[in-house]
């Protein structure tokens, strides 16, 4: 005789559980149960197995080959286990039924029933008959519909449905008046009843991955609802109040994409489509019309002005700002993930909101985190409702959001805002960072229903609320010493941190510790040998903010005038020097020093080499940075020489020195960090090599060229001087840039022949007998720009744009100070 253990689930009295999960098949022999007296409640089961044969093992816990659980054999119940009147708690889970057994519905007394991962078709009618049914699972089965006799189930508090074939949900579902969570994942749900807005208890309702193209506006009012979960389905608008719900999670969904247009019938004109506009890098504006547009710009950035967006034609400017500090706000623990976004005319508001997809780099780490698009609303900073987009070729991230009018946009990464519904009976919260985390409200902590947030420290209660708090890990409630435990109440901006385990009382379990407060603040948990914890606790919060960071100087191989310059956080070094080592050669980084999020810092070329001054990001002859920890932190700069490289090398250097501190961060907190306390960081060596005999003095050396410029004042112009800096650059690409511009291969061959021994002739040649054919002629820069691109050369295409970037700046600025620009012009940058 073998006892299978028939796990008592639930210690109550008068009840008994078991768990027949996945029994495997057995041949000819079947388990026999031993007679049981109905009315017994204490008595436990027994299987009779076959002498010389074990018993099988459950289903769901094997795996096959590939990973995927098997799933049991069993297909029926005998009829004599109805007589189990006290039966509470029965898992038949990953089985093989195809049909309820017969014997189910009569076990009066069962509280929880569990099929999932079966192969049931329908449910019987007479599952109604279950009246003290409290928790029914029959998730990854078969089922079509659901049969309307579970409406008599009014003691249901949680269902879960998921992942079946269900299409429709029946009305009566709404008398399902006790029922808290709802989940019908995974399904074929094409919309659902208005009666599950009856519930008035459901707090959790689960319903992503369906085929929803609407929903009852009512689920919104649901007073003690805390999640509503509408992910990945096919809703293009959704109500407001649904919308704006803090509880409410809506990615995956075509929001605010129009319906696709349905062909025309035959003999008639068809439907217009809304135009799309692709811009190239150069442009900088466009036109919408009250015919709407779906914009794509070369940043990645996508814009869909839905029709009627606009009543006159209204002309928006963009531009891609760097991120610096004057542009972006972050909280204490808040991430940038994308760079300044700028849409002009600010604060005009559009008749329907804009739809707007941001590109962004993912966060270091999702779990807990939030990504949203952050934007300035007259002088106060707003984080929008967010959804994110993911596509897989090319593997790009979007955040999308709607907006009534136009500012200054950025993706960032914030802590995720756990919220609920307190009601006058109480309520439980919890963390989505870390489920240890929870705080339960109870009965009487609040006169009428209101929202809370963990976050929110403005909250007061009329009860004490108790906090629940995971302990520091590797340490147990059975063997920690309480003297070395440590509750410390926090004031982060008054750097203050204040130890009040002698004013609560503690309660330690196996694995949490609890105490009761009756408004939110900042609370950490504790537990070290030391005796000063507070000052202790002030410094290592500090250091939060803090990263370990090196630098990196390369020169690359074939150009050893194109310097990148780079700050990364001390682990992805060694991979980015392995990226780019086949392209660049250079020094080892620098020594690792420490930087917060979001602080300047420069750059300065040194002992015989130097930069073009007219940079915009130069800085009284520096290049300027602002390091920020998911972003790239990278540049490419062009250097030249101070002294004659055609006797010696020159073995030069660039410096690397401290700029401002973000204005969040604590004065004492500057001092406190580690490493050297003067501005300078880092310094590492330039060499750029003797130029060989002859090189130098080709044809066009000390010519005097006739005024060549590409562009127009408006737009930026490439001057004769520009075109030989960038000519200076391209080394042996030229071929493959000239090649791109249009010239023909046996030109490329003859100017080769000609300069056989001046390659800075052969490049400057190239390129000034192609801009003298150019000159004149509109979308020459868009050309050669787009040549670069094709070429590898996105390094140049960076130094062009930047500089019709400054000149085009010049230009406004010119015009504005005579007094010639109108007044509906925009500025171009922010004062």
């Amino acid at each position: 005789m073998l006892h299978l253990c028939l796990h008592h689930s639930y210690c109550l009295p008068l009840s008994l559980c078991l768990s027949l999960e996945g029994l495997l098949p057995l041949g000819l022999f079947l388990p026999v149960l031993v007679g049981i007296p109905p009315s017994c409640p204490s008595i436990s089961f027994g299987l009779t197995w076959p002498p010389m044969f074990c018993p099988p093992p459950s289903g769901g816990h094997h795996r096959d080959d590939q990973g995927s659980c098997l799933r049991g054999s069993l297909t029926s119940l005998p009829p004599y286990l109805s007589d189990l009147a006290h039966l509470v708690h029965l898992d038949l889970s990953f089985n093989s039924l195809r049909v309820l057994p017969a014997c189910i519905p009569q076990m009066t007394g069962l509280d929880a029933l569990l099929l999932s991962h079966n192969l049931l078709e329908r449910l019987p009618e007479a599952l109604g008959a279950l009246r003290a049914l409290t928790f029914l699972s029959v998730s990854s089965n078969c089922l079509k519909a659901l049969p309307l006799g579970m409406a008599r189930l009014t003691a249901l508090q949680r269902l879960d449905l998921s992942e079946n074939c269900l299409e429709a949900v029946p009305e009566e579902m709404g008398t399902l008046s006790s029922l808290t969570e709802l989940n019908l994942a995974s399904n074929r749900l094409q919309s659902l009843p208005d009666s599950l807005a009856n519930l008035q208890y459901l707090r959790l309702l689960l319903l992503p991955s369906n085929l929803l193209v609407s929903i009852p506006p009512g689920l919104a009012r649901l007073p003690l609802l805390t999640r509503l979960d509408l992910r990945d389905n096919r809703l293009r608008a959704v109500p407001r109040e649904i919308q704006e719900a803090s509880f409410v999670r809506l990615q995956g969904n075509p929001l605010g994409v129009p319906e696709p247009i349905p062909p025309a019938p035959p003999g008639e004109d068809p439907a217009p489509e809304v135009p799309r506009v692709l811009l190239a890098s150069d442009a900088d504006s466009f036109t919408v019309t009250s015919h709407g547009c779906s914009v794509a710009l070369a940043c990645g950035v996508r814009m869909l002005f839905p029709p009627g967006a606009t009543i006159a034609p209204t002309t928006v400017r963009y531009q891609q700002l760097p991120p610096e500090p004057h542009l972006v706000w972050l909280g204490p623990h808040d991430a940038l993930l994308s760079a300044v976004l700028e849409l002009q005319p600010h604060g005009t508001p559009f008749q329907q909101e804009v739809h707007l997809w941001l590109p962004f780099v993912p966060p270091r780490a999702w779990h807990g985190c939030q990504v949203v698009v952050r934007t300035l609303s007259g002088h106060t900073w707003k984080d929008l409702e967010t959804h994110l987009e993911k596509e897989e070729k090319p593997k790009r991230l979007w955040a999308s959001c709607r907006v009534p009018h136009f500012s200054w946009f950025l993706v960032v990464s914030r802590p995720v805002e756990d919220s609920c519904l307190v009601p006058r009976e109480g309520a439980l919260l919890c963390s989505s960072g870390d489920p240890g985390v929870k705080v339960i409200f109870p009965a009487g902590v609040t006169t009428e229903p209101r929202h809370v947030r963990i976050q929110d420290n403005s909250h007061n209660f009329l009860r004490p609320v108790t906090i629940q708090l995971p302990l520091p890990p590797g340490i147990t409630g059975l063997s920690l010493d309480r003297t070395h435990l440590y509750l410390l109440h926090g004031d982060p901006q008054g750097l203050a941190w204040d130890d009040i385990t002698a004013q609560v009382a503690l309660e330690l379990t196996h694995l949490y510790a609890r105490f009761q407060v009756t408004h939110f603040s900042w609370y950490w948990l504790w537990y070290t040998t030391k005796s000063c914890v507070e000052g202790l606790a002030r410094k290592v919060y500090d250091r939060l903010r803090l990263y370990r960071v090196n630098f990196i100087a390369l020169q690359r191989r074939r150009d050893p005038e194109q310097v990148l310059l780079q700050c990364l956080p001390g682990k992805k070094v060694e991979p980015t020097l392995k990226r780019l080592k086949p392209r660049y050669r250079g020094p080892e980084p620098s020594d690792t020093v420490e930087l917060f999020e979001g602080e300047q810092f420069f750059a300065a070329f040194e002992r015989g080499i130097d930069i073009d001054a007219d940079r915009p990001d130069c800085v009284a002859g520096r290049i300027a940075f602002v390091f920020y920890s998911r972003l790239k932190n990278m540049k490419e700069i062009y250097v030249t020489s101070t002294v004659d490289r055609k006797t010696q090398a020159v073995k030069g250097q660039v410096s690397f020195y401290r700029g401002a501190v973000p204005e969040a961060v604590p004065e004492e907190a500057v001092r406190r960090r580690k490493g050297p306390d003067a501005l300078w960081l880092a310094t590492l060596p330039i060499k750029l090599p003797r130029l060989p005999q002859g090189e130098g003095q080709g044809p066009l050396d000390g010519l005097t060229l006739a005024s060549l410029n590409l562009g127009d004042p408006e737009s930026g112009f490439l001057t004769q001087s520009n075109l030989l800096t960038v000519a200076s650059r391209l080394g042996p690409d030229w071929q493959s840039v000239a090649l791109h511009l249009g010239l023909s291969y046996p030109e490329v061959q003859r100017i080769q022949y000609a300069y056989r021994d001046d390659l800075d002739g052969q490049v400057r040649h190239m390129l000034l007998s192609w801009a003298e054919r150019q000159a004149g002629r509109p979308g020459s820069i868009q050309q050669l720009l787009e040549a670069l691109e094709q070429s590898d050369r996105q390094d140049v295409v960076e130094e062009i744009q930047a500089i019709l970037e400054l000149g085009r700046n010049k230009y406004q600025a010119s015009i504005r100070r005579v007094g010639l620009a109108s007044e509906e012009d925009p500025p171009s940058a922010i004062a």
